[in-house]
Formats: structure tokens, sequence, C-alpha cells
């Protein structure tokens, strides 16, 4: 016998995004920029990838600014250099930190794709 599903709205949305697949995943780790970047590059946020440079803006890292090691599409967070956890035995473990809670202060346009990505966005001026 099969179990019903509920259709309440707020469950409803609570399924879509926790079981969505990696591809729609990413799209949502995506962070604010700086203004001066907002200026400079004339859109307002993009996907956070390792190598941006970030400034934490929420939580006990508050005012901490490091580049991106890593992304974590399935937890939708990101790892920041100088943002661990130290454990009980002394090793440190990067800490996860939503991509919300960030501003992207530096882009690692080193990458032809992204570069074009970011120049076809300000042109555009949409997503």
């Amino acid at each position: 016998m099969q179990r019903a599903v509920s259709s309440k709205p707020s469950k409803v949305r609570k399924r879509e995004v926790y079981n969505a697949p990696l591809h729609v995943r990413s799209k949502r780790i995506v962070a604010p920029l700086s203004k001066e970047l907002q200026e400079k590059l004339g859109i307002k946020r993009i996907r956070v990838r390792k190598g941006d440079k970030v400034l934490i803006v929420r939580g006990s890292f508050k005012g901490h600014e490091g580049r991106v090691t890593g992304v974590n599409t399935k937890r939708e967070r990101i790892y920041v250099e100088g943002a661990v956890l130290r454990k009980a035995d002394g090793t440190e473990v990067p800490y996860p930190i939503h991509p919300s809670k960030v501003i992207v202060v530096e882009l690692d346009l080193s990458d032809k794709r992204r570069r074009e990505l970011v120049e076809k966005r300000k042109v555009g001026g949409g997503q």
C-alpha cells in the first residue's frame, strides 16, 4: 500500500528543495557581489566557485575574509580558508557556510567561460 503524499504548499516547497537534483542545487549556490564589484561588472550576484575571495557577513566567522577552498553542491555549502572548527583531538575541519551569508569581494576570472558569462550578463542585463 502506498503512502499518501501531502499537497500542503509548504511541504511541497520543502520537497522540491530537499529532493532537487545536483544541477538544480548548483544554481542555488549564489552570493551577492560587493558594491565595488557590482559597479565594476554590472551584475549583482554570481555563483560562488573555488578560488573566489569572499567576506563572511553572518555567523560566528562574521568579518572573516578568505578564499573559497571548496563547494559542496549536495549540501549547498561553501568552505572558506581560515573558517575552521577545532575538534576535541586538535584536528581542524572546514566549517560549512551557506553562500547567502557571504559577499564576493574578488572573482576568480582565470577561466575563459566565466569571463564570457560575466560579459554576457553585463550586456544582456538579465539572467
